[in-house]
Order: C-alpha cells, then sequence, then structure tokens
C-alpha cells in the first residue's frame, strides 16, 4: 500500500511536470502556427531558434511601443504621420502582419505604456492617459486626460520616457539639457557649475500618480537624480524596483583633449544600467563611470583628470555596457515562449552611437543581461543584430534601422520599434 501510494505519487509529480513543460511551450507553439518569420529574419541575426518579422513600415519615427492582450501595437511617433502622434495597429488574419493602421493624437514625443485599462503616452512636456475599453482600444482618441502639465523641454535630452509600477504611479524621465553642467554647454575648457542648478527640475526621474490630473512639478516627487538622460525605462515587478537606463556625458577628448585621447572619449564613460529607489543618487554631472577602471571617475569639469575617484554618495551601476550605445528601450521579459534563460532578464535596445569619430560607430542592436531574484546573474550579450544593415558606420544616418522602443507580445513575443527607417519587428522563438 505504502509502495503504490509513493508510485502514484511519483506519477502525479512527473504528470505535474510535463503539464507545466507543455504548458511553458504552448505560446511557442501557438506562434509557430500562426505566425512566420520572414524568408531572411527581417535582416536580423538571433539566436538559434529565433526568427522574426516586419509588422509594419514606413512609419513616422516610431520611439516607444506597448502591445494589448489582444496583440495590437499602439506606436508612439516622434513626428506627426496625417497630423497624429499615436498610432494603433492590427493583424486582422494572424500572420503577424498589420493589416490596420489608425491615428490619433495630435502630440509628437515617446512615451507609451498600457496599464489597468488606460493608455499612457507623452509628448516633451506632458503625459496624457486614454480609456481603454474591453478590447483594449481607445474609447475617444481626441480626449486624453491630462496627468501631468508643465515639464521641463530645452530641446535637449527631452524626450519623456514613462513607466508604471504596481502601485498606481506613473515614472517620468526629465533629461538635462546639458552635456556636463557646463558653465557653457560643451565648451572646451569651461568648468562645472556646482551645485548644479539643472538638478532642481531635471536630470532624474519625477513620481507621479497614474490617475491624477494636471500634476506638475509641485505635486511630483523627484525620486531620482543624478541621471543625465534616460530613455529605457522600466518597473521590474520581481525585484518590485525601478531600472533605468543612463545615456554617459559626451566628448571628453573635444573638450579636455590634454586629458584625454579620441579612443579614451569614443569608449567612456560607460553606458549604465541602475536601479533606483526614491531618493537615489547616480551621480551626475559630478561623477561618470569608467566600466575599465570599474570606478565613479570625478569629471574633468569638477576637477578630475580621468584617475580621481569621487561619488561616495552615488550608487554603482549594476551593469555598465561601452560608451555611447545610447540605450533607448528597456524591458523585463516575463513571457514563457523564449527559453528560461530569458525569464524575467532585460532587453536592452541600443540606438546607435553618434560621437566615437576616428572610431566606428556601434550599438545598433539589442542586448540581454540574464537576472534572477531582481538582480543580474551573467554577462550580458548581443541578442539581436544587423538592424544598421553594415558595419563600419562612420555617421550612425548611416544606419538602416536604430532600435528604439521594445513591448512584450501577450505570446511572449518581443517587438522592437526602429525610429530611423520607421519598422516595428517583432522577434519569435520556436520556428
Amino acid at each position: 500500500m505504502k509502495k503504490t501510494f509513493v508510485n502514484c505519487f511519483l506519477l502525479a509529480a512527473l504528470l505535474t511536470g510535463g503539464i507545466n513543460a507543455i504548458a511553458r511551450g504552448t505560446d511557442s507553439l501557438r506562434v509557430a502556427a500562426t505566425v512566420k518569420p520572414d524568408a531572411n529574419n527581417a535582416g536580423l541575426t538571433l539566436p538559434q531558434g529565433f526568427g522574426a518579422l516586419v509588422v509594419a513600415e514606413n512609419l513616422n519615427e516610431p520611439r516607444h511601443i506597448a502591445v494589448t492582450k489582444q496583440g495590437d501595437v499602439y506606436v508612439k511617433l516622434a513626428s506627426l504621420q496625417g497630423g497624429k502622434g499615436i498610432l494603433w495597429l492590427h493583424d486582422a488574419n494572424g500572420d503577424g502582419k498589420a493589416d490596420e493602421q489608425k491615428g490619433f493624437g495630435g502630440f509628437k514625443g515617446t512615451g507609451m505604456y498600457v496599464k489597468d485599462g488606460y493608455l499612457y503616452a507623452s509628448s516633451d512636456e506632458e503625459v496624457f492617459r486614454y480609456k481603454l475599453d474591453a478590447g483594449d482600444k481607445v474609447i475617444n482618441g481626441n480626449a486624453p486626460e491630462k496627468i501631468v502639465t508643465g515639464l521641463l523641454s530645452r530641446h535637449e535630452h527631452e524626450a519623456k520616457a514613462i513607466t508604471l509600477d504596481n502601485s498606481g504611479n506613473i515614472y517620468v524621465n526629465i533629461g538635462a539639457y546639458s552635456n556636463a553642467c557646463q558653465v557653457k554647454d560643451r565648451t572646451k575648457g569651461s568648468p562645472g557649475m556646482k551645485p548644479c542648478p539643472i538638478l532642481d527640475s531635471a536630470g532624474g526621474i519625477w513620481q507621479f500618480k497614474a490617475n491624477q490630473p494636471n500634476q506638475t512639478y509641485g505635486t511630483g516627487v523627484r525620486y531620482a537624480t543624478g541621471l543625465r538622460n534616460v530613455v529605457g525605462i522600466n518597473w521590474n515587478s520581481d525585484a518590485n524596483s525601478l531600472f533605468v537606463m543612463q545615456h554617459g556625458r559626451d566628448q571628453l577628448h573635444d573638450l579636455f583633449p590634454t586629458m584625454f585621447d579620441a579612443k579614451q572619449s569614443a569608449e567612456l564613460p560607460a553606458e549604465c544600467m541602475f536601479q533606483v529607489q526614491k531618493g537615489t543618487n547616480c551621480g551626475w554631472p559630478y561623477v561618470y563611470y569608467d566600466q575599465l577602471q570599474h570606478k565613479k571617475i570625478l569629471a574633468p569639469e569638477f576637477g578630475g583628470d580621468g584617475k580621481k575617484t569621487a561619488g561616495e554618495d552615488a550608487v554603482d551601476p549594476v551593469v555598465a555596457f561601452p560608451g555611447h550605445l545610447a540605450p533607448n528601450g528597456l524591458l523585463f521579459y516575463t513571457g514563457s515562449q523564449f527559453p528560461e534563460k530569458y525569464k524575467n532578464g532585460a532587453f536592452i535596445a541600443f540606438h546607435g552611437s553618434w560621437n566615437r569619430a576616428p572610431e566606428p560607430q556601434k550599438g545598433f542592436f539589442v542586448a540581454f543581461v540574464p537576472f534572477k531574484n531582481g538582480k543580474p546573474s551573467g554577462d550580458w550579450e548581443i541578442f539581436a543584430d544587423g538592424f544598421a544593415g553594415g558595419t563600419n558606420l562612420s555617421s550612425p544616418g548611416d544606419a538602416k534601422h536604430r532600435p528604439c522602443g521594445l513591448a512584450q507580445g501577450p505570446d511572449g513575443s518581443l517587438y522592437v520599434s526602429d525610429d530611423q527607417g520607421g519598422t516595428i519587428f517583432r522577434i519569435v522563438y520556436g520556428k
């Protein structure tokens, strides 16, 4: 009797494991049955077992994107298309390609997010939300609710990237209108201003309520500071924490040629992933992170020489990438279509550099960082490449595509927007 019980228990466990394994593979099987990658994987280079297709193309600078439970794609445009700044894309026949397209929202911008029955979208000065119906379609595209207004935009690092947590808060990047808070911005030898006045209203992440109209600086909270510019931003539910990707400062050699040579200026400083809490200081403009020395270095505008360390009150990055790759999208993958190694890991869309000359420009790819228990658990790797359409680029304008936004589909697919070629890509697994 005891032996029979044990055998039954083991059989039940095996069956449960098999069912769970089948469930994990359901998304992949569903995709394989309905969506086929393009013959050339949309020109992308991907790991074994992955494929890619073009969902839509010829869009006007698509920035961040959001995918609904029904598989529809909302796209925020940096340039108006037919007078509209948001596109709704629908795949009517299930082949993965967008057959229907509608526009609304007469403002351009970057931020796009779907959460709890609303579509959130940002311009360079404001954040709006649109009520969705049961099918996640916008009910009235002509009447958004204004959530945040009066944000600073001085035509440098003006993109207002957004994300939401699970407690009713929305987080907004307000980029610094400066490279390194010099008295004369981007001027050779000009000293830095200390304290940096920019940090009062920019150079950080602000927290607002997701459901409260007409909030301003006065009603928001400066959640994190010392961030030159953040375009990739996402809430990590596994860590219950906000993560951001900072664009590092430019022109070390141009501004301080006696301290830095051209190659150092191309490689430094790191593009950094930070985990931030309320009150976190990430160090800009006083320090930058040198990924070669693995140290926070005092900026030359404030008395540094490329070797002096500083920033004891600033956090270290959780991941440091090579300089000037321009991380514009961040997504924590929670789907089950991709293999287990990708579960809860971070995908980063690198827009590509502009200021690595005379070195070749780099970036223009989607990277992956494995995570475990809300923390990086291994080295980063290039996941999707080939967007640029070539190598040894002398200018970002030479790139065919530049990755910008990331979104996860209901089947676990990964969507990537490209604001250079105007394309939306979809990456699937299990072909």
